[in-house]
C-alpha cells in the first residue's frame, strides 16, 4: 500500500507543490524562499521520517504570511490525502522535545475534525527575517487541512529559535507515531467506523 500524495496549489499570491511519502526515510528537498521556514520544514521531514518535497514561490517581497499559510494548507492536504481511509493507523501521537533550555510538546489526533490549540509564548518578534507569529499561522493552516486535532505547548524556554524548532520537532515525532500502521488491526481506529 503506497501512502504518497502530490498536491499543487496556486493562488494569485502563491504557487506551491508538495510531494509526500508517509513511509519515507526523512529525505527532503524544500525551497519556499524563506530560509528559516525551510529549516523548520526540514525538521518535520527528518524527525518524522517523512519524505517531503516542497517548492513554493510567493509574494515574499510583500510579506512571508501568504507563503507560510499556503504551504501549511498544501502540506496538510498532502498528509490527509496520503492517509487515505486511515485504516490501521495509530491515530494518536504525543511527543515532547527538549532543545537546550526549551521544552515543547505536541498531541495529535487524526480525527478528521480540525481543532487547534497553540499554547506558546515565543519572545522577540523575529528569528532572522521570519516573523515568529507565522509559526502559529503555519500550524493553524496545517491543522485545518490535515483535519486533525492538534495541541501544541511550549512548556518553557527563552530562545525563540530553540522554541520554534522544538515545536516543529515535537510535531514531527507526534505525526510519525499517529500515522504509523498498527499491524494488529486492519480497521479504522474509531467506533464510528470512519474518520
Amino acid at each position: 500500500m503506497s501512502r504518497t500524495s502530490t498536491i499543487a496549489r496556486k493562488t494569485n499570491e502563491v504557487e506551491v507543490t508538495v510531494d509526500l511519502n508517509l513511509d519515507g526515510k526523512g529525505i527532503y528537498q524544500i525551497d519556499t524562499g524563506i530560509p528559516f521556514f525551510d529549516h523548520m520544514l526540514e525538521q518535520l521531514s527528518k524527525h518524522g521520517l517523512f519524505d517531503i518535497k516542497i517548492s513554493a514561490k510567493g509574494d515574499t517581497e510583500i510579506d512571508y504570511h501568504h507563503t507560510v499559510e499556503d504551504v501549511g494548507i498544501a502540506l496538510g492536504e498532502a498528509f490527509d490525502k496520503a492517509l487515505g481511509d486511515k485504516k490501521s493507523i495509530n491515530r494518536y501521537g504525543s511527543f515532547s522535545v527538549p532543545f537546550d533550555e526549551t521544552l515543547s510538546s505536541s498531541n495529535i489526533d487524526l480525527s478528521g475534525r480540525p481543532f487547534f490549540i497553540f499554547n506558546a509564548d515565543i519572545p522577540n518578534g523575529k528569528v532572522g527575517e521570519f516573523d515568529i507569529e507565522l509559526t502559529r499561522e503555519f500550524f493553524q493552516s496545517f491543522t485545518n487541512n490535515i483535519k486533525a486535532n492538534i495541541h501544541i505547548e511550549n512548556k518553557y524556554g527563552s530562545n525563540s529559535h530553540h522554541i520554534i524548532e522544538s515545536i516543529f520537532k515535537s510535531v514531527a515525532r507526534s505525526l510519525d507515531i499517529a500515522t504509523q500502521i498498527d499491524s494488529r488491526t486492519d480497521s479504522i481506529p474509531s467506533t464510528k467506523g470512519n474518520l
